[in-house]
């Protein structure tokens, strides 16, 4: 499995994006989708992440209610940033485990998308 990231770039704080990211080699059925993000400085950290069929999605404390994490259950799955703060700056990733249960840590997964950068001023 292959994924390219996309969507990024440099809004305004309050703002929104819409990263993408597109599955190539197979499709993505019975994969769970995730979105983590890394700061210069930090560690990478889950964001947001949804299960194979699309009916159960998870996210991080500090972007509930402001992100949403969407799939077309295919090749494709998207991150609608909405309220976006000086905070949420970061390179984001998507990446993909064949899993029945949602992963939230980085080393649960299997694929990788090459990262988008966000960088939010203020």
């Amino acid at each position: 499995v292959q994924l390219q990231a996309s969507g990024g770039g440099l809004v305004q704080a309050g703002g929104s994006l819409r990263l993408s990211c597109a599955a190539s080699g197979r499709t993505l059925i019975s994969y769970v989708m995730g979105w983590f993000r890394q700061a210069p400085g930090k560690e990478r950290e889950f964001v947001a992440g949804i299960n194979w069929s699309g009916s159960r999605s998870t996210y991080a404390d500090s972007v509930k209610s402001r992100f949403t994490i969407s799939r077309d259950n295919a090749k494709n799955t998207a991150l609608q940033m909405n309220s976006l703060k000086p905070e949420d700056t970061a390179v984001y990733y998507c990446a993909a485990v064949r899993s029945t249960t949602i992963v939230t840590v980085t080393v649960g997964y299997d694929y990788w998308g090459q990262g988008t950068q966000v960088t939010v001023s203020s």
